[in-house]
């Protein structure tokens, strides 16, 4: 087969507002109506009524991307939203308008159609950030945990075989730049700068459009599974667990014993579990941060790298061979993690999942008291992530090294 290129086209590297022309409707971050907040309007199919950067499905885009290159999917499809609407309704909450607590999301994402009726009415392309369902999910620990008791079949949170009653969001991210660069201490424009330079230059309104605030990352989002009575979540007379998870492909599906990934993760929904059925709620927050967010590929050439060593995998050198390869121990950005829990409304916290400081620093410096930490039982501690164990004992409180944005 010969290659044919392309025929040329007339490509906007950049739009920005006309002079005399229609400007973008405006979003005004933190606003308590969310008409006066505006809508995110990331649509492709026109260009001028565009008022963020970046565009939606995360990492996905560039799939996507692919479909309309292959000619499998037509550059203009509009999404019908018919029966979409949340199978649970969330919020809004006083967080929601408040534009230090929720930085990285959309809260009003999943509300799109409620929400912002009079902008579809006059033909804007609105698309949510935010999808709320039900489901059932089923794991092996799990009918273990009811075989030794520690569970039960209630036949409401717990159905027969194991089956757990969830409601499930999935959330793309969406960036607010001015509370981000706030979040994290850096001046705004150098953010930008960086954010542009180190994607190779993807997105140059990044740069040349200051008017747009708002940025939709390519990255991969959150999804957040709920136990129990929801109303539970925001009422502090009612207990609430949460465990907040980072992905880890190779031990939360495969079940690879080098790190206490899946184990942890089994140990939080048991924990949700048991609070739910103790009349309260119970919380799974599981980010797409693969490899603290270095990558799967880095963590896999730091894998060799600790195993080859002179003396063998050891503690002591746990996060130094991480440094090597990555030239950072941890890229996950805690500080942002908290958003998530805002959006659901939550100002408490009774059994915290998790020993990271990192993490229940992050919680508590957004306003959310917690009131007992729930470290993973040492037999549920694979033998060979007993060096990670050991690892993360002193470095807990140690602070993420920062080095100029560029």
């Amino acid at each position: 087969m010969t290659y044919q290129p392309a025929k040329p086209r007339h490509i906007v590297l950049t739009s920005h507002p006309s002079r005399f022309g229609r400007k973008p409707i405006a979003i005004n971050w933190g606003a308590a109506d969310p008409i006066d907040r505006g809508p995110i309007i990331a649509t492709l199919t026109n260009s001028e009524q565009r008022n963020v950067i970046g565009t939606h499905s995360g990492s996905y885009a560039v799939y996507r991307a692919l479909a309309v290159a292959s000619g499998v999917l037509g550059a203009g499809h509009r999404a019908d939203l018919t029966n979409t609407s949340p199978a649970e309704s969330i919020g809004p909450h006083p967080s929601w308008s408040d534009p230090d607590k929720i930085v990285s999301l959309d809260p009003y994402g999943a509300l799109v159609g409620e929400a912002f009726t009079t902008f579809f009415e006059r033909g804007y392309d609105i698309r949510p950030t935010i999808a709320i369902t039900k489901a059932h999910i089923n794991m092996p620990e799990l009918q273990e945990a009811i075989a030794k008791g520690r569970l039960h079949e209630d036949g409401v949170i717990m159905k027969a075989g194991g089956d757990l009653v969830v409601t499930k969001a999935a959330i793309e991210p969406v960036w607010f730049l001015p509370g981000i660069a706030k979040r994290l201490g850096v001046d705004e424009g150098e953010l930008r700068y960086t954010l542009f330079e180190q994607t190779g230059g993807m997105f140059p309104e990044l740069v040349t459009r200051p008017d747009l605030q708002v940025f939709l990352p390519p990255i991969g989002g959150i999804t957040v599974y709920m136990v129990g009575d929801l109303s539970a979540i925001t009422d502090p007379s009612k207990p609430l667990a949460v465990r907040v998870h980072d992905e880890c492909n190779g031990s939360d599906v495969f079940g690879s014993d080098i790190c206490t990934c899946r184990p942890y993760l089994v140990h939080g929904i048991e924990a949700c579990v048991q609070t739910a059925q103790a009349g309260g709620a119970g919380i799974i927050i599981y980010f797409r941060k693969e490899g603290r967010a270095l990558g799967e590929v880095t963590k896999f050439l730091v894998y060799n790298a600790r195993k080859r060593q002179a003396g063998g995998d050891r503690a002591d050198a746990y996060f130094a061979r991480t440094e090597c390869v990555a030239g950072v121990q941890d890229m996950r950005f805690q500080e942002l993690m908290p958003d998530v829990m805002h959006w659901l409304g939550i100002t408490r916290i009774d059994r915290f999942v998790s020993m990271s400081d990192m993490k229940h620093g992050a919680i508590v410096k957004s306003g959310i008291e917690i009131v007992e930490r729930v470290p993973i039982p040492d037999e549920l501690i694979p033998a060979d992530a007993r060096v990670e164990i050991e690892a993360k004992k002193p470095q807990a409180t140690t602070p993420r090294t920062r080095f100029p944005m560029r």
